[in-house]
């Protein structure tokens, strides 16, 4: 991920339209992938950060017949509560594109070039079925044929495998339990992965250092075995109709919708700025030579690891292929897994309006669940926010509103030891946003903010260049922490601060004044809680 003039398409996992974004959501792909998009952009790169709402996925179906609301209604009001939601947390994206007739087209066209070139392949397999319905993914559960855990269909949750078609055990229909599930042959069309193995090989042997160990281990399981065919078409009602003769009645199964609809939400997005394209998938061309990268979850590495990659190959080389896939582990809240139906869970909505966002996202930042299970607490936000950042950061801009009153009008100089010194800094988080870690990233800002904050208290209106190196070596804090910290860095860039990572550092530079950061009081008399 080097930097230059090279175009970006970051991706951050399709929401599902069955409800808002939770604090456990936001920690995983969708603060990440802002941060990465951020800090491209800081570059200088061109990049387009997007994603769409899923609204085929079967959970649709099962939460609109739990709450007792038809689907489109539940679709139609948590797209607009997620994107809300992701507008109040300063998320990049241009915002959710619309799930209508050029998507629904742009989805048949990636199918069909596949059906044309002779790709799909017909099976007959034996389905689930229940209550006069074939069940599938979230209408199923049952124990896991890999891990013998609690399972939905389609992909376990805990060790990522997934279990098409009749492998999930013991399965019950997730709307009526009580159904008795049978077993019907239906014919559908699939890809077979498995014809796909040696490119597979020698792409994630390309890319093996670039992925987090968990995803990377899960990969390397499912190489071991036999590749799984991927259902295309399914006998179901709620989702795109399949467009092939030979599979009449049946929809595109939802799973396999996310790199058309990705490729849709890149072209619409990229139309909100005044990019026009002919097609929806010609950002995703690979004559463009686009830097691809996912964000998403563990669960979630089967698809957007293996499944939206053999979706992609089996188009030839028409496409660029993803260059890394941002893997991060389950955010917990308070040591249990967050969870709408037992509701122990924090709305990212509610916690916003609650605690300024530039704190929700540093700590989010910090305490990311990147390479193992982390947690969430609402005590520990508010004592680590304010040890960590807050109090160092604005004894800082304290500080250094005092010396600035004194520094004069005219530049300041800069000394080649100030100067490496702030490259240095640039340098150490540059290395941190280019894995991407949040975190360390993180750490690395709040580490240096208490030197910083005693250089400044202990300045005086001696010599010039120390002040000038002083400023610059802030400058350079507040440019490595602008994709975190949107705000006080939006307050600085309007105030004239260059918070740009591209140019080399300056012989003088200006003396300025730090944006201070606002605290939050969270726990006590507000609202945000954690649990029923």
């Amino acid at each position: 991920m080097t930097a230059g003039g090279r175009p970006a398409i970051v991706v951050a996992a399709t929401p599902t339209s069955n409800g808002d974004l939770h604090v456990g959501h936001m920690a995983g792909p969708y603060l990440a992938g802002d941060v990465y998009s951020r800090y491209l952009a800081a570059t200088g790169r061109p990049v387009i950060y997007t994603t769409c709402t899923d609204d085929s996925q079967s959970y649709v179906i099962t939460t609109a017949h739990r709450k007792g609301v038809p689907p489109e209604r539940l679709c139609a009001t948590s797209t607009e509560a997620i994107e809300r939601t992701l507008t109040a947390m300063g998320i990049s994206m241009a915002g959710l594109p619309p799930i209508d007739d050029r998507y629904r087209e742009t989805v048949r066209e990636f199918f069909t070039a596949l059906h044309q070139a002779g790709r799909l392949r017909l099976r007959t397999v034996r389905l689930p079925y229940a209550n006069g319905a074939f069940l599938y993914d979230g209408l199923l559960t049952g124990t896991c044929p890999v891990c013998l855990g609690g399972s939905s269909g389609g992909v376990c949750e805990g060790c990522g495998h997934p279990n098409n078609f009749d492998e999930l055990l013991d399965p019950r229909s997730t709307l009526d339990p009580d159904a008795p599930v049978t077993f019907r042959e239906q014919t559908i069309l699939v890809l077979p992965m498995e014809e796909y193995r040696d490119r597979l090989t020698g792409y994630f042997a390309a890319r093996e250092g670039r992925w987090r160990p968990h995803g990377m281990q899960l990969i390397r399981e499912l190489l071991d075995r036999p590749l799984p065919d991927i259902p295309v078409t399914f006998p179901g009602t709620w989702g795109v109709a399949a467009p092939f003769p030979e599979t009449p009645g049946q929809i595109l199964y939802p799973w396999v919708e996310a790199m058309p609809a990705v490729m849709y939400s890149t072209w619409w997005s990229a139309a909100q700025r005044g990019e026009r394209a002919e097609t929806a998938d010609e950002h995703w061309r690979a004559e463009h030579g686009a830097e691809l990268v996912y964000f998403h979850g563990f669960d979630n590495v089967y698809h957007w690891g293996l499944l939206d990659l053999v979706l992609l190959m089996a188009h030839g080389d028409r496409y660029v292929l993803p260059e890394v896939n941002v893997c991060n582990e389950f955010y917990e809240l308070e040591g249990q897994k967050f969870s709408t139906s037992r509701d122990h869970l924090i709305w990212t909505a509610d916690l916003l309006a609650e605690v300024p966002r530039d704190l929700v996202r540093f700590h989010l930042a910090l305490t990311a669940p990147e390479y193992q299970r982390t947690d969430f607490s609402v005590a520990a936000l508010r004592e680590v926010t304010t040890r960590r950042l807050v109090e160092p950061w604005n004894a800082l801009a304290d500080a250094l509103w005092l010396v600035s009153a004194g520094a004069g009008d005219a530049p300041l100089p800069t000394s080649e030891t100030g100067r490496r010194r702030a490259e240095l800094l640039i340098e150490r988080v540059r290395l941190g946003y280019e894995l991407p870690s949040l975190t360390r990233v993180a750490d690395t800002i709040a580490g240096r903010l208490d030197g910083l904050a005693e250089e400044a208290a202990a300045a005086t209106d001696g010599d010039p260049a120390a002040l000038g190196d002083l400023f610059l070596q802030v400058r350079a804090l507040l440019a490595c922490a602008a994709p975190i910290l949107i705000d006080v860095a939006a307050e600085a860039a309007d105030a004239g601060v260059d918070l740009g990572l591209t140019a080399a550092q300056p012989a003088e530079i200006d003396a300025f004044t730090l944006p201070r950061l606002r605290t939050a009081d969270v726990g006590e008399t507000t609202g945000v809680r954690a649990g029923a």
